[in-house]
């Protein structure tokens, strides 16, 4: 990963603790810690959607068509095909086993590093939680208020939100290997793009609508 992924990698995550986070309370969590993510599934598959606008894209339109959403977000995931600010954000993913993965240790390094997050495992070892500290909600205010280039991370999570809604990890994974081009990816290769089918569903949408 290049430095400026790792950094863009970084933001990303520290976008997504800060709206997906739950407040830190349970026995044994870092001193100070204010929001945990304590799902590595549920987080990677969030950030699957938020580095591949394409995918969420298709999400909004899944939920306009059952009524879930407002037909305004047939516009928003246009939006997310067509503007060229998603396109630069846009980093796939490779498929292994268990779905769309990427290590998150030299991201959370550059979290760490700066006082902002902390990765722990929970006792035994078998899975990662994940913990925002106070200069990181600071941080993340901050990228809330943006009106600049950063504030896009914050503003995309709020959608990758909305389709997400309370589900667990495993049932976003399974949401997401509903997807052909997802599911039929060979393990270790990137999950490639579904923009056009997007298009073509967009188009479809709003005849009938």
């Amino acid at each position: 990963m290049s430095p400026a992924s790792r950094v863009q990698h970084a933001i990303r995550l520290l976008a997504l603790l800060h709206q997906a986070g739950e407040p830190a309370r349970a026995p044994g969590d870092p001193p100070h810690a204010v929001l945990a993510v304590r799902s590595e599934r549920r987080l990677q598959a969030l950030d699957f959607w938020l580095r591949n606008p394409d995918y969420l894209a298709d999400e909004l339109v899944t939920e306009v068509e059952a009524d879930r959403l407002g037909q305004e977000y047939l516009d928003v995931a246009e939006s997310l095909l067509d503007d060229p600010e998603p396109a630069l954000r846009h980093y796939p993913m490779p498929r292994w086993l268990f779905g769309a993965y990427e290590r998150l240790d030299d991201a959370f390094a550059h979290l760490e590093g700066y006082g902002l997050a902390v990765m722990r495992r929970t006792p035994g070892g078998h899975r990662n939680q994940f913990f925002l500290l106070p200069d990181g909600s600071a941080a993340g205010d901050e990228l809330a208020a943006s009106t600049g280039p950063l504030g896009w991370y914050p503003r995309q999570v709020q959608l990758v939100l909305l389709v997400a809604g309370t589900s667990n990890g495993r049932q976003l994974k399974d949401r997401q290997y509903l997807q052909a081009a997802y599911a039929d990816t060979e393990l270790g290769s990137n999950i490639g793009p579904i923009a056009d089918r997007v298009r073509e569903r967009l188009v479809e949408l709003r005849e009938t609508s």
